[in-house]
């Protein structure tokens, strides 16, 4: 059964060495260019913590260090989770 939490954002890094090329021909090098970022989020279960990294998608909501997020886990194994 899955249950739900609320997680703090502890870190966001940008992933300047994954450049993503938008566009086909570009007048200079980062004209186009969309990176991914990485979020990474603590969150607690009866008292336990947790944390959870997430890989967000060139175009994706990237929250703010110090928010909050929604999360999904399995009541079986809370180290289980998915960020809403």
């Amino acid at each position: 059964m899955e249950q739900q939490a609320t997680g703090t954002v502890i870190s966001v890094k940008k992933l300047w060495w994954l450049k993503i090329n938008t566009k086909a021909a570009r007048a200079h090098l980062l004209d186009g260019a969309v990176f991914p970022h990485i979020i990474k989020v603590s969150y607690a279960v009866d008292g336990q913590q947790y944390t959870k990294r997430k890989w967000l998608h060139p175009g994706q909501f990237v929250p703010e260090a110090g928010s909050t997020v929604q999360l999904i886990y399995s009541a079986d194994k809370p180290s289980k989770a998915r960020i809403l």
